[in-house]
């Protein structure tokens, strides 16, 4: 690992990761170094203010994940931020009201609710593999063509809401791909393993003030 780009600079910027146990931080950080974005982890509340971008990863089980979040006792100081946060996968379902995955309370900064995919719609699940997504004008899809493709694995989804939506996905029904809420923002997709279109994403949002 570059340790350069894993130092956060002193006077606080560069992106933090939640370290919480329910992420897939590897290809995350391996994405942010060929991005030349600095980072580091987030263990603990003061770690929170070394970094001006915040990022929530997360794979797997959202309500279990939400219980390894609670564990680290950031949950009250991560709703506080006023710096930009960023949710990927489970990180972005986390954010939402609701999960049907446990019948899981979340942390609810974006009043929406996270559902799964009913085999009804005859689809394979979980969602698994490339889909064109798309979005609105946001600073965060900035330089990203309409209808670009993402790399998505999820068998739970985050309901349309056009207040929240800033893009959104096809897959059996119209899902949210993206949402954002003040400063909270969230991806399904991940854009660390979605080639250049992801590497914009990341870079739109550690360019975000």
């Amino acid at each position: 690992m570059n340790n350069r780009n894993s130092t956060p600079p002193s006077g606080g910027g560069g992106v933090g990761i939640v370290n919480y146990g329910a992420g897939n931080i590897f290809s995350l950080t391996a994405a942010l170094e060929r991005l030349n974005v600095q980072y580091g982890m987030v263990n603990t509340e003061s770690d929170l203010e070394k970094y001006s971008h915040i990022i929530i990863p997360g794979v797997g089980h959202a309500g279990a994940a939400m219980e390894k979040l609670k564990h680290t006792g950031l949950i009250s100081a991560i709703k506080a931020l006023e710096k930009p946060v960023l949710g990927i996968c489970v990180g972005m379902q986390l954010i939402t009201e609701h999960s049907e995955e446990g019948d899981a309370k979340l942390l609810n900064i974006v009043p929406v609710k996270t559902k799964k995919f009913d085999k009804s719609l005859n689809i394979k699940i979980p969602h698994m593999g490339w889909n064109a997504v798309q979005h609105k004008n946001n600073l965060l899809f900035k330089g990203v063509e309409d209808n670009a493709q993402f790399y998505f694995v999820h068998s739970y989804f985050i309901e349309y809401n056009p207040t929240f939506d800033i893009a959104s996905a096809n897959y059996g029904l119209k899902f949210s791909a993206a949402v954002q809420k003040d400063n909270f923002y969230g991806v399904q997709f991940h854009p660390e393993k979605s080639g250049r279109a992801g590497e914009q994403i990341l870079k739109n949002f550690a360019n975000l003030s």
